[in-house]
């Protein structure tokens, strides 16, 4: 079934969200299964799925809201608020467990002072349990920001946690290296 081509308000304004949705609206919603494409591409470019962005999804795809927004609240990839400027995954799959990832989750909420499934109230850091990243063999595994991270020790994760409360900057990341960069904190890989 082609969409019905999109004539509302929000295509109108010139912001960073109408850019994105509209380009994603063109280059995804002719797509068989284009709901979680188009979904992954808004996310990926804004950060989260917006309130407002329901709506357009759904229309673009002749859906109703209440499907788009069943399919963002049901995966638990999909945020519907910004992350924290450090956007931290913890794995705590079996693996990960046996290899201390519990400490690294305990450590990482009392020194962030940030529960799991959440942004501080300053978004300096976000939160966030994950259930297998791939990385089973070089537990307790971690995602910084999109970039995974083996071996991770608790020094390791507190300094990182010290530089994103410390810093308007963004956290080292260490590019999608599993090991250490110059920039990340002593300890991150051994």
């Amino acid at each position: 079934m082609k969409p019905i081509p999109i004539q509302i308000e929000w295509q109108r304004r010139d912001t960073e969200f109408d850019r994105v949705m509209a380009e994603a609206v063109r280059s995804q919603a002719d797509q068989p299964g284009a709901l979680l494409p188009l979904l992954h591409w808004v996310q990926d470019r804004l950060g989260h799925i917006p309130a407002e962005a329901i709506p357009i999804i759904a229309h673009a795809l002749n859906l109703s809201r209440a499907e788009v927004h069943g399919v963002v609240s049901y995966y638990p990839h999909f945020r519907s608020q910004p992350p924290g400027r450090l956007h931290l995954q913890i794995c705590l799959a079996e693996a990960c467990l046996a290899q201390g990832a519990q400490a690294l989750a305990v450590h990482a909420q009392g020194q962030a002072a940030c529960a799991l499934h959440e942004t501080r109230a300053d978004s300096a850091v976000s939160l966030e349990p994950v259930y297998c990243l791939g990385l089973c063999a070089t537990g307790p595994a971690v995602m910084i920001n999109d970039r995974p991270r083996a071996r991770v020790t608790v020094e390791w994760l507190s300094a990182l946690i010290d530089r994103a409360l410390g810093s308007t900057e963004d956290p080292p990341g260490g590019g999608h290296s599993l090991c250490a960069s110059a920039e990340d904190p002593p300890g991150a890989c051994k």
